[in-house]
């Protein structure tokens, strides 16, 4: 059929164009373990984690393994998400492909336009799983709706908080991190006047997420036409024109040269800068909360991400990945993703992804199984992320992000706000650069995919 991949060459410069994202996974071989694991039918999961979430999704696989004696599930590492799609590329065209692959969730509109996937709520149907789509939690789910359906199962999905140390901000004479930007700025300068710390915020790697697509979500500015990509492909980048937009990056950069802010370097990360209580802050993923627990030796805490003054804060958008079933397998090994899919999304598991990862869960059905036992009541920062992502109505600007190549111009986004750090540029002209080498890219894509 050469509407899939045109046989290699039409996705192939789509897929090569797909670069990393935020918020990277690494899975591990698993195995049954049992004697009968030669007589099951296996699926192949291809996909990207590191660290302590290998193990984690290690135990998925074997608890999923272990939960019914017909597929074997294999998980398999091929690197980070940039890597796992080029593998996916390359195997697709010889036929070699897996039957799962997560995907990072810029890669959307790469995965969706390639021809090569099936829609999960399609394959779920077939195999007889009833799935109530609506029970996931909006802004998780409405990243990935086609016509009211998610085309991919929502996974590691996550969004950006406030970390702080709770010593400095007590010794600073606050209770805790201020609602406001304005507010927050002068919280900072204190713990520094007051020598409390070295640096006051880390600057996060992936700040283009946590600390300007998530700032334009969550004051309601609109960061692309046709609300943020979701109406068309003809959608072009207008950050660059939004006053409140330019003010954050000239925020960061009056911080970076003030003193406040560092930027991570030589070997050190920003998780390392905080949980090691050099920095007093930082705005990273939910699921970070495994390298804070087990790294932090203060008292520490988050909180919601800060607000302008005078505007009513909308939700945050998600960041992470999400499981797409491809095309070219067998019946037998479509049963067996259908049953792990449906393994996945049953609120059980949920609660136990959640708990052991830090992700969201993503269905309301799971929040309240969590809720109920008490959960957040012992890990109150656990329901930051869920509270923020749940809060009010997503708008067109807060729904989220869908562009075409959307890492293709968050890398020049990257590199045009690293002019502002080094006094190049200044905000608004690096602004103004990043949006329209960006609008060229969404150009090529639209071009691309205009037939479809």
């Amino acid at each position: 059929m050469t509407t899939e991949f045109s046989m290699g060459a039409r996705i192939g410069r789509t897929f090569r164009s797909f670069a990393a994202g935020a918020a990277l996974m690494t899975l591990g071989l698993a195995n049954a373990g049992d004697a009968s694991a030669d007589d099951r039918v296996k699926i192949e999961w291809w996909n990207a984690a590191n660290g302590r979430l290998a193990e984690i999704t290690k135990q998925l696989i074997s608890d999923f393994n272990a939960s019914q004696d017909k597929y074997e599930l294999v998980g398999i590492s091929k690197g980070n998400y940039e890597e796992t799609m080029a593998a996916m590329v390359a195997a697709y065209r010889v036929g070699q492909q897996p039957v799962l692959i997560q995907a990072a969730e810029r890669g959307f509109l790469t995965m969706y336009n390639s021809g090569a996937i099936i829609p999960v709520p399609e394959l779920m149907e077939k195999e007889g799983y009833k799935i109530d789509w609506g029970n996931f939690i909006a802004p998780v789910a409405g990243f990935y709706l086609v016509d009211g359906k998610p085309a991919a199962m929502p996974f590691n999905s996550s969004t950006p908080i406030f970390w702080y140390n709770a010593d400095h901000f007590k010794a600073a004479g606050f209770d805790k991190p201020a609602e406001t930007w304005r507010e927050l700025d002068k919280q900072l300068h204190a713990i520094k006047e007051k020598g409390i710390s070295k640096c006051q915020m880390a600057l996060a790697n992936d700040f283009y997420w946590s600390l300007i697509e998530n700032y334009a979500a969550i004051q309601d500015q609109p960061y692309g036409t046709k609300a943020n990509g979701f109406g068309g492909l003809d959608t072009e980048f207008i950050f660059n024109k939004s006053p409140l937009i330019v003010g954050q990056v000239t925020r960061l950069k009056t911080w970076l040269d003030d003193g406040v802010l560092q930027i991570a370097g030589q070997g050190l990360s920003p998780d390392q800068l905080f949980t090691s209580g050099t920095c007093s802050t930082y705005v990273a993923s939910t699921a970070a909360h495994a390298a804070v627990e087990s790294g932090a030796k203060f008292q520490w805490s988050a909180t919601f991400l800060p607000h302008e003054e005078g505007i009513e804060p909308k939700n945050s958008t998600i960041g992470g990945g999400a499981l797409w079933v491809l095309k070219g397998k067998s019946d037998e090994e479509y049963a067996g993703a259908a049953a792990f899919l449906n393994f996945v999304a049953l609120p059980k598991t949920q609660v136990w992804w959640s708990k052991q990862t830090g992700y969201v869960p993503v269905t309301n059905a799971a929040y309240e199984e969590a809720k109920s036992e008490g959960y957040f009541k012992e890990h109150p920062t656990r329901e930051v992320a869920i509270l923020q992502l749940t809060r009010g109505t997503p708008t067109d600007n807060s729904r989220g992000f869908r562009f075409g190549n959307h890492n293709q111009s968050m890398a020049l986004l990257v590199e045009e706000i690293q002019g502002v750090w080094t006094g190049q540029k200044t905000p608004q002209q690096a602004l103004d650069a990043a949006a329209a080498r960006g609008n060229q890219i969404l150009r090529q894509y639209e071009q691309l995919h205009a037939a479809k």
